[in-house]
């Protein structure tokens, strides 16, 4: 109780679990994956963020745009998958006549 106020739950849609439970998911994987960005010392990032001022923000913007990217992907798998399969998932097979057609080259006649 805050204020002599009971706090109700508030009820969050589905759709919206969803979407913030895979963009967690997506920031949550980007963290490592600049992990081993700055272990392996690609494109000698280690040794810029160690040598610098500023090494902490860009750590922080590497992390923050990378979660982005792994959060917008991670969603847009996961809307994907989603997907309801209802139609029928094909038929009888059907015959198709293949004809061998025999193409010539010619002279055109000049444009007036």
């Amino acid at each position: 109780m805050i204020l002599g106020h009971a706090i109700e739950e508030v009820a969050v849609p589905e759709l919206v679990r969803f979407a913030i439970r895979h963009l967690g998911i997506g920031f949550a994987l980007a963290l490592p994956f600049t992990g081993l960005l700055l272990w392996f010392d690609v494109a000698s990032l280690w040794h810029l963020v160690t040598h610098t001022a500023d090494g902490p923000l860009a750590v922080f913007l590497l992390v923050f745009f990378n979660g982005i990217v792994f959060a917008g992907a991670q969603l847009g798998v996961a809307l994907m998958l989603m997907a309801d399969d209802d139609a029928p998932k094909g038929g009888p097979p059907v015959p198709v006549r293949v004809v061998a057609a025999v193409a010539s080259a010619g002279r055109r006649a000049p444009r007036a």
